[in-house]
């Protein structure tokens, strides 16, 4: 049995999962990593109303949500590992050419070793279950830093792997930012890190120290382009969903909407009365809805406040919403109209339940405001014009794309997942996953004896010289 964890330097520990990859782990079978997955879809499943209770105490998320988007996301991503883990695990062979002839190669995909998981609080199971998933799919032991933010769920989480797991396979270490801190300067083979563009900056600058290897998972301002081709109707009621739906404290959310002038009076009117229908009709105040959460903590309330402060000071007016609760951490989904360019919820992430809206005349005007920002994560077009939506694809970058809905790129089980520079480094879910914790590694078998390389070795004679110019005006 491993020493008491409790009392061991962070150091130990990534010396003891080391050996213990070495020792029993690098060469696990695929019948040995589907049996841990199993072993952890039962507990998950034994336990939803345990996680449910546990983020409910953390951010008041309803049960329904909970299951939505925290655990089925994590189940979903079970079941197609399990389906697909010995495909991937399977070496591809590859054709070697004139100039390789007599060679056999070959892609192996070995697991990058001791991975550190850095969690983020608005997803806190989903965001730390989900990659530890792809980590062992891919056999690697792990180190997991949930959020602080959300105490119990994170507890729980310790528990779970606490039960499931050898320490010295999968560990978690509860605290504050500190925690989080004192790892990543620790030379991982691998960090996975999901949250802002500000603390995964400061990861990836601690990982160059070590040359460990990142995925980023960050934010975005993502926009809704809603075109005069679009079903304003539908539109509002997708886009009213994706900014209610976890307070807006979502990666995928929609930060801004971009609406043809000669719609925007219709999209209001569709959004007031889809955020009523959505959210408005459980009780007599949305405060008393249960099925709406709140903001995580004091710090990230005060935060949004102040930029809907700041958009109305700058003459942004309130279409829907905008009542709030600052004992109980509830904003309310609200709609700005007449927004200033200059107003900061046009110029940094939200997370949260505003909404600001700005009109456009022609394409290229929306080419450039998209363009002028940072690449975002999610990039979403309504629009009933194939050909308009493809325009605004080819124009523009960003790491997902959906037309004529939001958020589904994260949940789609065959698509790999991620921002793009500001947005995000690497891909995630499924096969994505499983090769970001994953080496590809390259192996050559060459013959014994006479050889193709053999044909260029010195001494240079008239021969060689023929045959390196045959080689390099040919192959």
């Amino acid at each position: 049995m491993p020493e008491n964890t409790q009392t061991l330097s962070f150091e130990k520990i990534l010396e003891q999962q080391r050996n213990h990859f070495y020792s029993y782990v690098k060469n696990s079978t695929a019948r040995e990593r589907l049996q841990k997955l199993s072993r952890l879809r039962d507990w998950i499943t034994t336990h939803e109303a345990d996680i449910a209770e546990a983020i409910y105490q953390d951010m008041k998320k309803p049960v329904e949500e909970v299951e939505f988007s925290e655990t089925k996301p994590v189940l979903m991503e079970i079941d197609h590992a399990k389906k697909e883990l010995r495909n991937w695990m399977r070496p591809d062979f590859v054709g070697s050419g004139l100039l390789m002839f007599g060679t056999q190669g070959k892609l192996i995909y070995e697991p990058k070793g001791v991975c550190l998981i850095l969690a983020p609080w608005n997803f806190p199971f989903n965001l730390t279950i989900g990659p530890l998933v792809s980590a062992i799919a891919a056999g690697n032991c792990c180190m997991i830093k949930p959020s602080e933010m959300t105490p119990n769920c994170s507890a729980l989480m310790q528990r779970m792997v606490n039960e499931l797991f050898d320490p010295n396979e999968v560990q978690v270490f509860l605290g504050d930012h500190t925690v989080a801190t004192e790892l990543t300067r620790l030379p991982f083979d691998h960090i996975f890190f999901t949250g802002s563009p500000k603390i995964g900056r400061l990861v990836m600058k601690a990982a160059a120290e070590n040359l460990s290897s990142v995925t980023l998972e960050l934010g975005g301002m993502n926009p809704a382009i809603v075109d005069e081709t679009a079903d304003i109707e539908d539109a509002a009621e997708k886009i009213a969903w994706a900014k209610g739906f976890n307070c807006g404290q979502s990666c995928m959310s929609v930060n801004y909407i971009l609406v043809h002038e000669d719609k925007k009076s219709e999209l209001l009117d569709a959004l007031k009365r889809n955020l009523s229908k959505l959210w408005g009709q459980k009780s007599s105040s949305l405060e008393d809805n249960p099925d709406y959460g709140r903001l995580v903590n004091h710090a990230h309330y005060k935060r949004v406040i102040h930029l809907l402060d700041n958009a109305l000071e700058a003459g942004a007016e309130v279409v829907w919403g905008g009542t709030h609760n600052e004992s109980d951490h509830f904003i309310a989904p609200t709609v700005l109209d007449e927004v200033s360019d200059e107003a900061t919820v046009f110029h940094e992430e939200i997370f949260g339940p505003l909404l600001p809206i700005k009109t456009y005349r022609n394409i290229d005007e929306v080419v450039r405001w998209v363009n002028d920002r940072p690449k975002p994560l999610a990039f979403y077009v309504f629009s009933n014009s194939d050909r308009r939506a493809e325009k605004l694809i080819d124009a523009t970058s960003s790491g997902t794309v959906c037309v004529n809905d939001t958020t589904l790129p994260f949940i789609h089980p065959n698509l790999p997942f991620g921002g793009v520079n500001e947005s995000g480094i690497g891909k995630a879910h499924g096969k994505a996953g499983f090769l970001a914790f994953s080496n590809e590694r390259t192996v050559v078998k060459q013959r014994v004896g006479v050889t193709s390389a053999k044909l260029v070795y010195p001494p240079y004679t008239e021969q060689v010289k023929a045959v390196i110019r045959l080689i390099v005006k040919w192959l």
